[in-house]
Parts: structure tokens; sequence; C-alpha cells
């Protein structure tokens, strides 16, 4: 049986790097995908290419209003909603000395208040469909610091213990709704291109950020992809609150 037979997932950040390959999965694996996003060339695109179990819609995740259209198109489309991802995300460059407040809020409205607003408003949803299944994703940065990512490191901290708060709330209230956080380490997407272009004295942007990996390399969307996949499907049903590290031994 296809590991996600019958389940909608809605996916913020769905119309590229982790998302998209989540998307992906999840409609190889049987089940429905709703691929929100900002960028909805990309996102209608992807869309069309999984056919109809998939379904695009536009989301601006730092908008109330827009969460609730978007989980109340995924209701209407699919019929309910069993599964959350909550991949949209930006990052910034910068210490706590050069970070502007204007930066700060920005990155943290995507990243953390995002995250707040997905798990928020998918929650009723999910109560409706019997329960289900809410995977943020937070970062190795949402375990450790960096001198070089203070907005992010914040930003995706909150995210790590929000999914805790999450998911200690849905066990006490009986919703049957588990939460984890994934975190992943560098991973080759979009989101870090301009970071490869980057010249790191004698290295390339692409070789200093894969020396930092004990296996050597960058990960590959797809491998967080199926770390996701584990935590959305009935397979991890006895894991809720807990931190997934996917990250080439980063933080080992």
């Amino acid at each position: 049986m296809p590991r996600l037979e019958n389940k909608v997932v809605l996916l913020s950040g769905g119309a590229s790097g982790i998302g998209a390959e989540t998307a992906r999965q999840v409609v190889r694996e049987g089940g429905k995908a709703v691929l929100a996003d900002r960028d909805e060339t990309r996102g209608r695109a992807l869309a069309d290419e999984l056919g109809a179990a998939a379904h695009f819609v536009p989301l601006d995740v730092t908008q109330e209003a827009s969460w609730q259209a978007a989980v109340a198109a995924t209701v209407e489309t699919f019929g309910a909603l069993h599964g959350l991802l909550n991949a949209a995300g930006i990052g910034v460059r910068n210490s706590i000395e050069d970070c502007t407040l204007e930066e700060y809020r920005r990155v943290n409205d995507v990243n953390s208040l995002g995250t707040f607003l997905g798990c928020k408003t998918a929650i009723p949803a999910m109560k409706d469909a019997g329960g289900g299944s809410i995977v943020n994703i937070s970062s190795v940065l949402g375990l450790r610091g960096a001198a070089y990512a203070m907005a992010y490191c914040a930003s995706k901290g909150a995210v790590r213990t929000l999914t805790k708060n999450v998911a200690l709330h849905c066990a006490q209230m009986k919703y049957n709704i588990r939460c984890n956080s994934v975190h992943p380490g560098y991973i080759d997407t979009p989101m870090i291109a301009p970071r490869l272009e980057q010249s790191d004295g004698n290295r390339s942007g692409r070789q200093s950020l894969e020396d930092m990996h004990p296996l050597g390399r960058l990960g590959r969307a797809d491998e967080v992809a199926s770390m996701i996949l584990f935590l959305l499907s009935d397979e991890s049903t006895f894991s809720t609150g807990s931190e997934f590290v996917c990250d080439g031994g980063l933080t080992a």
C-alpha cells in the first residue's frame, strides 16, 4: 500500500526546493499535495507536472488571511487536511551588530511567524479529519549558533521550540495531531545558491560548505523529503515534539 494513500498534505514553500521535492514524494506515495507559495509560475508548473493529485494555491505565509484561504482551498479541493509541511523560509547573512531591525523582522516573519500561522490555521481542519501530522522545517542553526546568521538562527530556534509547544498542546487536547521539526544541514537548493557563488579564501563557496559536513558534500532535497515523508506517514505515529536531523554529520 502507498505510504500516504488517501492523505492530503498542504505544503508551504511547495514551489521549489525541499517543499517541491516533498510534494513529488507525497504524490508518488498515493497522497494529494497542495502546493502553497508566492511563486505562482513555479507552483502552477509543478502542479501541472504532478497531475490531478496536486493543486496550487497562492500563499503569503506572513498573513493570517492568506493561510485561512489556503487551508479552505485545500479542504474544498480534496475534502480534508491530514498533513502540513511548513517549508517556506528565507535566510540573510548578518551578525548581531550589523543586522537591521527590518532584516530581523523580515526573516522572523517568514520563518517563525509563518510557521506559527501555519500550525494555528491547520489544526482545526486536521481535527475535523480525525488527526494528522505537522512537520516544521527548522535547521541545524536552530540547534546551534552561527556568528554569520543571527536572524536566521533566532527564527529557526523559535521554530524548534514552537514545534514542541504545538506537539504538547495537541497531545494534551487529544487531537491525534503530531508535530515534529526537521533540521537540515546545507541542502543544494535555490535558497543557498547565492552562497555557492561566493568565494571563501582559496575555496569556492560550494567547497567551503561541503567541507563543513563530515560526509563531504551538500545534502539533496530528496534526502530531506524522505525524512519528511516518514513523519507525514503512519510509520511515525509514536513520534511527536522531536527533532529529526538530516545534516551529513554537521552537528555531530
